[in-house]
């Protein structure tokens, strides 16, 4: 966001634009639904600095995101999002103070910094609650310069023990299945092979799944 939006209103224009995004996901996009997210005094406010400076425009009670604040928008729900993995998968806090503490983040992470978080857990695609994470340019280069602390089940090394952090499945059937074979997050596995298809064992049990469904399940490796 540039100086100028930063100095006035700034906080909350950040938390509006957010908010305009994530309503955006579940298919809304009105005035009326963004009042009922914000209760404070200055809504109307924060709403005409965000329309004057070009950040939003308002075709009736429509909300429209312009390019500039599309791209702030998309930044702050990306530091908030990977803020949630970080703090939930690295940290292991509670949903609650994950919650409050990347609201927090997501208004200091510098660009360079969120590359690196980003980085760190292996460019992950959603956020703990299932949201998608916005990509960065770390996540279109493949950047390897910080070794991923979660990764891929596929690049896990054979005979490696690591723990299941998140799954990104591509169906609820995919995730319903995992589950019933123990497959969830917080599972410990050890990885027996890759091929012809990857088998790994939960407790006493051994499992077969294929490379597919392998590469939407992120773990942490273990130290043995």
């Amino acid at each position: 966001m540039k100086a100028e939006h930063r100095h006035r209103h700034g906080r909350r224009v950040e938390e509006l634009l957010e908010e305009i995004w994530t309503l955006r996901e579940e298919g809304k996009g009105s005035l009326p639904d963004l009042l009922e997210f914000t209760k404070e005094d200055d809504a109307d406010q924060v709403i005409d600095y965000m329309v004057k400076h070009g950040l939003i425009t308002l075709r009736g009670e429509e909300i429209e995101l312009t390019r500039t604040g599309e791209a702030i928008a998309r930044e702050i729900v990306r530091r908030h999002r990977l803020a949630e993995r970080l703090l939930s998968d690295v940290l292991e806090v509670s949903e609650s103070l994950a919650e409050s503490h990347a609201c927090e983040f997501e208004h200091l992470l510098s660009p360079e910094v969120t590359d690196s978080v980003c980085t760190f857990l292996g460019h992950p695609p959603t956020c703990p609650h299932g949201k998608p994470i916005p990509r960065g340019e770390c996540c279109a280069k493949f950047r390897r310069e910080l070794s991923p602390l979660v990764l891929p089940l596929t690049e896990l090394e054979v005979g490696s023990q690591a723990k299941i952090v998140f799954i990104a499945p591509k169906s609820h059937a995919t995730l319903d299945r995992l589950g019933s074979m123990g497959i969830i997050p917080g599972s410990t596995l050890r990885l027996h092979q890759k091929r012809p298809a990857f088998v790994i064992r939960i407790g006493e049990t051994d499992l077969a799944i294929d490379e597919e469904v392998a590469r939407q399940i992120y773990v942490k490796r273990l130290e043995t």
